[in-house]
């Protein structure tokens, strides 16, 4: 492995290489005529980078206006002789933002490159270019360690310069993981901010503003206006612009708790209908979000990730094909939470996975009761602690299909309920036992009001084995209370450690896990 130190790279990247990015050019005016110089197409809100293998990554960036993206990729650790990938004309139609999928990548190595966007009419009319880097997946044996949390923006905690952006970020970055795992509510497009919020303690919390996030947001500008104003936190976009992204969605990318098929009952919407909301609000993840840009025809976001032979990343989808919120005590399984066809393909892929540890990334917990107002269940237990009911069978068949086909080493992480938490799954506990053991992590916020802790459900044996909590709700991130965990996985003895994290990276909890 050529070692690369990416933030060097990242401060070196507004320096031209290789002639590649050419200087200013004008057309020669007739004799007498003024000088008249075409504006440069410039990167708006940084670089991006997600979704890599072992020779790939998807490279994301956004223009000031229509242009070319191109991709600069360097050789080894400089630019000298590089490559540069000829990237989609970026148009009004996405918000002028632009991805591409870059090959011929070494793996388990750092990989800089530059992003500029080039005129349409002209491509040696070039703006300056934005670096980024990332680290391609491992194809042999070595170390991984990948960063996993959720929640940013939420509650009105949103962009406070005086934190650089989001409190936790910096922490995030002095780690240098692999990955980073985005556990769903990448964006609050149901959370206003105002300028000011009154603390505890007498002193204010700081938002930057912008029209889009000044209101709840119903047109599709204004979900893109969600994720533009996450990018105007500075070291998040440092963060992003030098950590591999894996990203999936959960409810306030489009409105808290929604199912298909639901009319709001929300006197802020003009638009009641949550299927035409869903529908903006994915067009704008997918516009915005480093994900694969034609994962396949349905846009869906359930997919598996491989890291070399330690690791295999499965990502759910509990949003999408859920059925609508209710108490959940349905005694016949309907495919409630992932669907009939993801469950199927979770099981299928699980069962083909020949990596150590298969981690299974859900942006809602298992057993924890998560409540949607006074009687119905937003996630998957319902508090009864007997047999599985509702979307409680879904999961016992995903469950007892690892048992049957002997699928080891699964380790469930997940976001969602504002506060960190180790919950093991023992059937030997359990009112459901065809099942073998399993931890269950959960992090987050992010950048997100506290809360917690949420009731546990027996169905499948849950034992929290830490827990840390907010003194109060909605507790901000000046006050700490941000959490975000961290997986390390060892090559020689695949041993994978999990460590529970605080807001300025502090170890709040870790343990060890033997591979079966």
């Amino acid at each position: 492995m050529v070692e690369i130190d990416r933030r060097a790279v990242l401060r070196a990247g507004l320096v031209t290489g290789a002639g590649v990015l050419a200087g200013s050019v004008s057309a020669r005016p007739a004799f007498g005529a003024p000088v008249l110089l075409r504006a440069r197409p410039t990167v708006t809100h940084g670089v991006q980078a997600g979704d890599v293998t072992a020779e790939s990554g998807v490279v994301w960036a956004r223009a000031d206006r229509p242009a070319r993206m191109m991709v600069q990729v360097a050789r080894g650790n400089s630019f000298q002789g590089s490559r540069v990938v000829r990237g989609p004309a970026v148009t009004a139609g996405s918000d002028f933002t632009g991805k591409v999928r870059v090959h011929g990548l070494p793996a388990g190595d750092d990989v800089p490159y530059r992003v500029f966007f080039a005129d349409l009419d002209d491509e040696t009319l070039t703006g300056e270019p934005v670096a980024g880097s990332f680290r391609t997946a491992p194809r042999d044996r070595g170390d991984v360690r990948f960063i996993w949390s959720g929640d940013i923006a939420g509650q009105g905690w949103g962009v406070n310069p005086d934190f650089g952006g989001f409190r936790a970020a910096d922490a995030v970055r002095a780690l240098r993981p692999d990955f980073f795992l985005c556990s769903g509510d990448t964006v609050y497009s149901d959370g206003p901010v105002s300028a000011t919020v009154p603390l505890p303690d007498g002193s204010l919390w700081h938002n930057l503003v912008t029209p889009e996030k000044s209101k709840v947001a119903q047109t599709l500008d204004e979900f893109r206006g969600q994720f533009r104003y996450n990018l105007l936190a500075d070291n998040w976009r440092a963060l992003l612009g030098e950590t591999a992204q894996l990203n999936q969605w959960d409810d306030h990318e489009v409105h808290n708790n929604w199912w298909p098929g639901q009319i709001l009952e929300d006197a802020r919407y003009t638009e009641k209908r949550v299927d035409v909301l869903a529908a903006r609000a994915a067009q704008a993840f997918h516009e915005y979000v480093p994900i694969e840009p034609r994962f396949d025809d349905t846009g869906r976001v359930y997919r598996v990730m491989r890291y070399g032979p330690l690791l295999d990343v499965f990502v759910l989808d509990m949003r999408t094909y859920r059925d609508a919120n209710s108490p959940d005590t349905q005694t016949v399984p309907d495919g409630g939470i992932l669907g009939t066809r993801q469950t199927q393909w979770l099981i299928r892929e699980l069962t083909g996975s020949e990596a150590v540890w298969k981690v299974i990334a859900s942006d809602m917990p298992l057993g924890l009761v998560v409540p949607d107002g006074p009687t119905r269940i937003e996630a998957v237990a319902q508090g009864n602690a007997g047999p599985p009911l509702g979307r409680e069978l879904e999961i016992a068949q995903v469950l007892t299909a690892l048992r049957r086909q002997q699928v080891h080493n699964t380790v469930w992480l997940t976001a969602d309920v504002h506060y960190t938490a180790a919950h093991y799954y023992d059937p030997s506990r359990a009112a459901y036992t065809d099942f073998d053991p399993f931890w269950e992590f959960v992090s987050g916020p992010l950048n997100a009001g506290a809360f917690g802790p949420n009731q546990l459900d027996a169905t499948f044996g849950p034992q929290v084995m830490f827990a840390e909590t907010p003194p109060h709700p909605n507790t901000s991130p000046a006050e700490g209370f941000q959490y975000f965990g961290e997986v390390a996985i060892e090559a020689d003895s695949a041993a994978m450690t999990v460590r529970l994290r605080g807001v300025d990276g502090s170890v709040r909890w870790s343990t060890d896990l033997t591979p079966a």
